[in-house]
């Protein structure tokens, strides 16, 4: 018996930037950030937005698209780094208004006995949750699971991470009838604590906030969606971990050089052009190549065989970064779902053929595992159209984009938009205080 995904869906958000348009009010010559990173367009979310209700969107999608009865799902495990309470999974509230949107046709709480959870380790955490599912479909190959990355990359604004910022979903079922990509069991892992990148608590003296409560302690803590981190220092720490994985991974299968067999290589990209940057020093070392002075580092990366080598393995997995940008624990999915689109599009054969995974989280750790393409890959693609939906989002300018980022808007950008959104947050009652609400507008 075989497992893996049986069909997926995504959302990403309603409105974009364009990134050369950041660039010149950055000070940023733009073929930097288009030609040097991939970077063409920036997803953002509108007011009404959040990982939310982009992994509620996924979610219905996946539903509709596939005709899945909500009965059938035992679990719907959630990956995200951009939790809305550090107690009530974020999951909870996306199941609750797919629950509310469906309940005509499925009857009230069709999730009743779902169970359903978050994790977290930065971007790798919905490769951890399919990693769960999996070992757990295996265990009950009669049950279906659901696995959903969601997360929004926000990153302070006139930082050095400021122009990789995206978001959006992607959800994927997970069942004994592997429709789109089989799966092994067969995982290469590498885990080490760092501090490339983490979002903590920041502390205040009461005394230094205006009009801080007199019942508020001395010392207050606040959090924040945008991280801490060193760049330069998590492209290393990315760099270590999935050569660890990589090398675990051919101890485990006995492998010797598994990569040329992979059809396409699908990274977790917190830009478009990451992936290849990063698998230069795996590729010196498979095919015996100096790889320690910064001049032979380029030389490889610079090779025609490497050039050729990503044309022919990489690039299709870049193209839907290049128009969303950092998805976080979703970018690896919507990496395959890129790759698979474009195939798909191009007319391509994929059946039988192998493809290789290389994810990563900041902290850090990173997962290596492999999955065949199913015969009716075809009939599961055919219901995405990735990008003819990226051409439908609503450009911003700069000045809406810095208002949404600072929270200075009240009303959605995108006053028509149609989907689940976030309709109030609780403000007076004790009993509710943060509490959100969300509803779906037809």
């Amino acid at each position: 018996m075989s497992f893996g995904i049986e069909a997926a869906s995504y959302y990403v958000p309603s409105l974009y930037l364009e990134i050369k348009d950041l660039a010149e009010k950055r000070g940023i010559e733009p073929a930097k950030l288009e030609k040097g990173l991939g970077l063409h367009k920036m997803g953002f979310p509108d007011v009404h937005e959040d990982a939310a209700t982009y992994a509620a969107e996924a979610l219905l999608k996946l539903i509709k698209d596939y005709s899945i009865h909500p009965k059938d799902i035992a679990r719907i495990y959630l990956g995200t780094e951009s939790a809305l309470d550090a107690a009530k999974p974020t999951i909870s509230y996306a199941m609750q208004m797919v629950e509310k949107h469906i309940e005509e046709e499925f009857g009230m709480r069709c999730f009743k006995n779902c169970d359903v959870v978050d994790m977290t380790f930065a971007c790798i955490g919905a490769v951890d949750a399919l990693h769960n599912s999996l070992d757990f479909v295996r265990a009950n190959p009669d049950k279906k699971a659901i696995v959903i990355a969601s997360d929004y990359a926000k990153y302070e604004l006139e930082s050095s991470g400021e122009y990789t910022q995206g978001g959006g979903a992607v959800a994927l079922l997970i069942s004994s009838k592997p429709d789109l990509l089989e799966i092994k069991n067969e995982w290469g892992i590498a885990t080490e604590s760092v501090f490339d990148f983490f979002k903590p608590r920041r502390h205040y003296k009461k005394s230094d906030l205006n009009k801080a409560p007199e019942s508020f302690p001395d010392t207050i803590e606040v959090f924040t969606d945008e991280p801490v981190f060193d760049g330069q220092y998590s492209n290393q720490c990315y760099q270590d971990r999935i050569r660890e994985a990589y090398e675990h991974y051919k101890i485990i299968t006995g492998k010797m050089k598994p990569y040329e067999n992979w059809k396409y290589l699908i990274f977790h990209l917190p830009y478009a052009f990451h992936g290849k940057r990063v698998f230069t020093e795996i590729y010196s070392m498979e095919n015996g190549l100096s790889y320690e002075t910064l001049e032979e580092q380029k030389a490889v990366a610079k090779s025609e065989e490497y050039l050729q080598f990503i044309n022919d393995k990489i690039e299709k997995s870049q193209r839907a970064s290049s128009e969303i940008g950092n998805m976080y624990t979703a970018s690896i999915f919507m990496a395959f779902l890129s790759a698979l689109q474009t195939s798909f599009d191009e007319n391509d054969e994929l059946n039988g053929q192998e493809i290789g995974f290389l994810g990563y989280g900041s902290g850090s750790k990173s997962k290596v595992f492999t999955g065949k393409v199913s015969k009716d890959w075809k009939n599961v693609v055919a219901k995405w159209n990735v990008f003819e939906n990226l051409k439908k989002r609503k450009p911003i300018n700069f000045e809406t984009y810095e208002k949404l980022h600072r929270k200075q808007l009240d009303q959605s950008v995108n006053v028509n938009y149609k989907g689940f959104g976030l309709s109030s947050v609780e403000f007076e009652n004790p009993l509710l205080i943060g509490a959100r609400y969300y509803n779906y507008q037809k």
